[in-house]
């Protein structure tokens, strides 16, 4: 089985590396002026303190399904999920992959209230400090692309820079790379290697990062990530301790990804 994660990353390092030269970070940080002055948003605590704890995620197509709703606007979308109850959004920065870019998190800022993540596959400190200018509130960092050691480096940067860290694993074993700056730790239900999704990976996982969580003196907020769709789902996950739900696929192959989520929270008993 091809490994897609390998490729994303390769392509990763070779599109970041462009974008340093184009724009030197001081030339970036220059950019940002008062954005970086900006105060974030505690993405953690909105879905700590929401009975939904839906992400509704922003994602024009997936390498495994192909275009979801290639003619979608952060403009169209975005403010529909904020209306539509969400807890938080999850803007996808990829483009070759996913469809996305940069203008989309910038737009999404300046757009809705809520918290924003920032979701691609980090590899460089240079993405931070682009998420931090474009208006992100929390940073994903995947395990699977990073050892510990980068993992921990990422995210207390992130944490200097005033952003939240969710860290995703899809393993028992990647629960190595938690740190004391996690501020969530999310569960893909996707493997990234295959994109097989298996909603049962939560549910597999749970007390094994509850256990190490514990073990370390942590508490991170949990997260599961991708395959959900229906409220069953996120109720029985909400009773394995997850407060937190990221949903991209379900809501955005509709023609009003917005209202499908309202109709979903509506669902939730």
């Amino acid at each position: 089985m091809k490994d897609i994660l390998q490729d994303i990353v390769a392509n990763k390092r070779i599109e970041v590396e462009r974008q340093k030269q184009a724009v030197k970070l001081q030339t970036l940080l220059g950019l940002g002026g008062e954005r970086l002055e900006r105060p974030t948003r505690s993405m953690r605590a909105a879905l700590a303190a929401s009975p939904s704890g839906i992400i509704a995620e922003f994602k024009r197509k997936s390498p495994s399904k192909g275009w979801l709703h290639p003619d979608a606007a952060v403009a169209g979308v975005l403010p529909a999920y904020e209306k539509g109850g969400a807890s938080a959004c999850s803007v996808l920065t990829d483009s070759n992959f996913f469809g996305g870019s940069l203008g989309d998190l910038c737009k999404a800022r300046n757009l809705v209230n809520l918290p924003l993540l920032r979701k691609d596959f980090i590899i460089d400190e240079y993405q931070l400090y682009q998420a931090r200018v474009m208006g992100a509130d929390a940073v994903l960092l995947i395990a699977a692309c990073l050892s510990p050691e980068q993992c921990l480096a990422f995210a207390e940067l992130a944490h200097t820079l005033n952003m939240e860290v969710l860290l995703e694993i899809h393993s028992e074993t990647e629960l190595e790379h938690l740190n004391p700056s996690v501020d969530m730790l999310g569960v893909n239900n996707r493997n990234l290697g295959t994109f097989h999704t298996d909603v049962e990976n939560s549910f597999r996982l749970a007390e094994a990062m509850q256990t190490v969580t514990r073990e370390k003196n942590l508490s991170p907020l949990l997260v599961s990530e991708s395959g959900i769709s229906a409220t069953d789902t996120v109720a029985s996950l909400r009773k394995a301790e997850f407060r937190g739900f990221l949903i991209g696929e379900t809501f955005m192959k509709t023609e009003q990804p917005g209202e499908t989520l309202a109709q979903f929270i509506g669902g939730l008993s």
